[in-house]
């Protein structure tokens, strides 16, 4: 399903700076701003990870918010106070970014599905040109990130843009997990015909309109903090189509979080006090990141949402 990119950063904020065809949701004026930094609440998931003498923060994030959202609660805060570095998926400044974007192979489509695939994007208000050069299944995850502005949520506002805006403001030194290269091999499958069948199942789900419910219950759960609705929100149906969402998931979630893991070790080891934004359902499942993490020694706390 197309929500399956939510997993990875990088579609949404690419989705965020291709798709300037569509009406965004607007930014509140400076008085609004402040008087939502002043009610700020906590949302989503938080974790202190501590070994090797000190402690560093696991954050997990959804790619997509609302005004509200830019601004931390009390308890992020806080673990902002307590790190000197950011540590992101993907640093959307990377100027390889773009490159690794258009550089993708291409990939024919017969004439059916170009007719879908620019459906969506008239649906979507964006036009061919905004999309061009761009993988079909990169295409169909920007036209994805940007299906819930229609409902308030929009990449713009995206935890991790708001975290770098900060960080970048303070002149905090920011470290990326992974490459674009990386993040590519996870959102495309090397695999033309196995590509075709993903991309027919995601152009079905947008048709049948079960994007924008999806985004909203990922965005509901995400903000109470509930990791385990936020992995329910698209309960098995036991249909044909099973086998290729869960591969696209293995892909996307499960099979990135060990490198994930040894990855935010490394940073930890060598004496920074990080604080690691990634989608928040890589904290789920068997191979969930504070799972791998106290695996490899540290002591990890959950702070968010605070046990009852």
């Amino acid at each position: 399903m197309p929500v399956r990119y939510l997993l990875a950063g990088l579609l949404l904020w690419a989705g965020a700076a291709f798709a300037q065809d569509c009406p965004t949701v607007p930014m509140p004026g400076a008085a609004k701003l402040r008087q939502l930094e002043s009610e700020a609440v906590d949302r989503g998931p938080l974790w202190r990870i501590r070994r090797d003498g000190h402690d560093s923060y696991l954050y997990g994030s959804i790619h997509i918010g609302r005004p509200a959202w830019l601004f931390p609660g009390p308890a992020l805060r806080q673990a902002w106070s307590r790190t000197d570095t950011l540590v992101l998926e993907l640093d959307p400044g990377d100027p390889q970014l773009m490159q690794a974007l258009r550089a993708m192979p291409a990939m024919e489509l017969d004439l059916r599905s170009q007719k879908r695939l620019q459906a969506q994007m008239l649906a979507a208000c964006l036009s061919e040109q905004s999309l061009a050069g761009l993988h079909p299944l990169l295409q169909v995850a920007s036209i994805a990130s940007i299906a819930g502005r229609a409902d308030g949520l929009d990449p713009a506002y995206a935890q991790e843009m708001s975290l770098l805006a900060r960080a970048r403001g303070e002149g905090r030194p920011v470290h990326a997990l992974e490459t674009a290269a990386e993040q590519m091999a996870a959102l495309v499958p090397a695999d033309a015909a196995t590509a075709k069948r993903e991309l027919s199942v995601s152009l079905e789900q947008m048709e049948k309109g079960r994007l924008r419910p999806m985004l909203r219950g990922l965005a509901d759960a995400w903000e109470r903090g509930d990791l385990q609705a936020l992995s329910q929100v698209e309960p098995p149906c036991n249909c044909p189509d099973d086998d290729i969402e869960r591969e696209q998931l293995r892909r996307l979630n499960d099979g990135r979080n060990e490198a994930l893991a040894q990855r935010i070790a490394a940073l930890h080891a060598s004496g920074k006090r990080a604080l690691v934004a990634v989608g928040a359902l890589h904290m789920s499942g068997a191979k969930a990141l504070p799972l791998l993490l106290k695996q490899q020694g540290f002591e990890v706390e959950q702070l968010l949402p605070k046990p009852r």
